[in-house]
């Protein structure tokens, strides 16, 4: 018994200092072929005090001239996957991979959980706007959402136009309850088809009517990476496709890697989960006065396809481009980097949609 104690320590403390040893905390910076550092280039992680809490972003470019893009993500930050998914965003932009309060390095068991409310978040987006608004000299700035980031990012969007270029929203939400209930839908036939009667049971225990029932929230990711329908459609595995990487991730320190997965276990609990649940962003939303431009994967039941596409053509904008990504799930920007560089260089920095899906 003594023997096996032993070994499990051991094993552990083997484990934390292959961690550790990934953990630098320190981003790269960007090289030249003879590897010098790119001049212009920018590649760090900042820490600034926004709505009163200390909260960090990763600024990544090869120019820091270039336009801003602001970057909100959904319940959990997935700047760490850049490292196995390159986005190229940085060729570009000055792309700003901001951890909200309560995520990622932006993690911190002091903030009190009630101001985590839409309210201060739409104003932690706009004074983090404001922040590099001010330091890279630009007018403007591009805000892009993702998943539950597109709730907050579209709200901070329509209440502050003059500050924004353009909206992006990747995967963005419209109905969130009505999405949850066809995912699951989808989910309890797609486990019927494969004979899999253990998950179909345990579908079948926790329906999703009216709310989301705990033990549905506990089996959620596993059930939809296992079809390919969660945060990318090549990942079928929460373990190694997230948190693998997220320990491999060398810009974070091993207590930011901590961080990052105990501010990811409060999502669920999130003050706004709940109300994002409730709210149906076509009446909430119904317009926004700065060119709109939605990202979607064909594969994504996170946030369901059909939905945002209903969203997109009742949504009101001046100028509004929906772009359907056919090898996609939950993650565009991860999964099909290339065309999603092409859209943004050919379409939102000018201002067009000719790359737009046709009505």
């Amino acid at each position: 018994m003594l023997t096996a104690l032993v070994i499990f320590v051991v094993c552990i403390l083997i484990v934390t200092g292959i961690v550790w040893a990934y953990s630098p905390g320190k981003p790269e910076p960007y090289l030249d072929e003879t590897g010098n550092v790119i001049v212009g280039s920018l590649s760090e992680k900042v820490f600034v005090t926004i709505g009163g809490v200390k909260q960090g972003m990763f600024i990544k470019s090869k120019d820091a001239t270039n336009p801003v893009l602001l970057y909100v993500h959904g319940g959990l930050p997935l700047y760490f996957l850049t490292q196995e998914y390159p986005t190229g965003l940085e060729d570009q932009y000055t792309v700003v991979w901001w951890d909200q309060r309560g995520s990622g390095i932006s993690y911190s068991a002091d903030i009190p959980p009630e101001t985590m409310n839409l309210e201060q978040m739409i104003n932690d987006t706009r004074e983090v706007t404001n922040y590099l608004r001010k330091r890279f000299g630009k007018e403007k700035i591009y805000l892009m959402g993702h998943s539950g980031g597109t709730y907050i990012g579209i709200q901070t969007a329509a209440q502050n136009p003059e500050l924004y270029h353009a909206y992006i929203g990747v995967a963005q939400m419209s109905d969130q309850l009505r999405s949850e209930r066809l995912g699951y839908e989808y989910m309890l036939k797609q486990y019927k088809a494969k004979g899999n009667s253990s998950m179909v049971r345990k579908l079948e225990s926790a329906p999703v009517v009216k709310d989301l029932p705990e033990a549905y929230l506990k089996l959620r990711d596993k059930a939809m990476h296992t079809l390919g329908i969660g945060t990318t459609h090549d990942m079928n595995s929460v373990i190694t496709g997230v948190f693998k990487p997220s320990l491999k991730c060398r810009d974070y320190t091993l207590r930011e890697k901590i961080n990052l997965w105990q501010g990811k276990s409060r999502s669920g609990v999130h003050p706004l989960w709940d109300e994002m649940l409730a709210t149906n962003l076509i009446l909430k939303v119904p317009r926004l006065d700065v060119p709109t431009y939605f990202f979607s994967g064909v594969y994504d039941y996170t946030v369901s396809y059909p939905l945002t596409k209903d969203y997109f053509e009742k949504l009101d904008a001046p100028i509004k481009g929906f772009y359907t990504f056919e090898k996609s799930a939950h993650s565009p920007f991860l999964e099909e980097p290339e065309r999603m560089q092409q859209i943004l260089k050919e379409d939102v920095l000018k201002g067009l949609i000719n790359l737009a899906d046709k009505p």
